[in-house]
């Protein structure tokens, strides 16, 4: 599979997680491949383990169990190797959406689906979503990639609450593009709560259940859905 292949968001390409520009050609070879790809997991374990900042790139190929100087032959630096990790990972680190209502779909429900597939794969990636909370402090252009994504999905929730404006689903005195930021902003930093602080808080972290009814629940209140008013 083609980990640096773009998503799409309704039909156009969405930003990479991070500078394609980081990668180097693919290795040509099945035992470059293999060395690569374990360059990469080993990257990702120690990332998530020990931060962006304490990483060692010794650290790295001693997890990947390759000589210190294989690094080289695939990645120039720290930032070449996490710029791989995002990539890798990309797929699976969702953004929060409604998704498109089609005319006879229940919105509810698509967005309700919508906030537990995004809430699942944030949980499922959690140590991965802290170290780029970290990168995003230190790396200008990882800040920027990053925020050119969130920007992407953004605008694609607010074309859909745009639509439903216009089939008088939701309030339409509201900015579709302000509520999205603010609704999907408000789903991004519960999701770091839950998951990534969550462990560290005395409550600790929510029943999972409860916050998917929570936040669907507040999106719907906030764009007065029928029946949510």
């Amino acid at each position: 599979m083609d980990t640096t292949a773009p998503e799409e968001i309704d039909g156009e390409k969405a930003p990479p997680m991070a500078p394609l520009s980081h990668l180097r050609e693919p290795p040509t070879t099945k035992r470059g491949a293999r060395t690569r790809a374990a360059l990469v997991k080993a990257a990702r374990k120690v990332f998530e383990r020990d931060g962006y900042l304490d990483t060692r790139l010794t650290d790295i190929t001693k997890e990947a169990q390759c000589a210190a100087g294989s690094f080289y032959t695939y990645f120039a630096n720290k930032e070449e190797v996490l710029a791989a990790v995002l990539l890798e990972a990309q797929e699976d680190m969702m953004h929060p959406g409604m998704g498109r209502v089609q005319g006879a779909d229940d919105p509810y429900a698509v967005l309700q689906a919508s906030n537990r597939a995004y809430l699942e794969a944030y949980k499922r990636n959690a140590k991965l979503m802290a170290l780029l909370e970290q990168v995003a402090q230190v790396e200008p252009e990882f800040r920027e990639f990053r925020s050119r994504r969130a920007d992407a999905f953004i605008r694609r929730n607010a074309r859909g609450i745009a639509d439903l404006q216009a089939r008088g689903v939701a309030d339409r005195e509201v900015d579709p593009l302000m509520a999205s930021r603010a609704l999907s902003g408000m789903v991004s930093v519960m999701a770091y709560n839950a998951f990534v602080l969550g462990g560290q808080q005395e409550e600790g972290a929510p029943d999972f259940e409860e916050l998917v009814s929570t936040v669907t629940r507040l999106w719907a209140n906030a764009l007065r859905f029928p029946g949510h008013r």
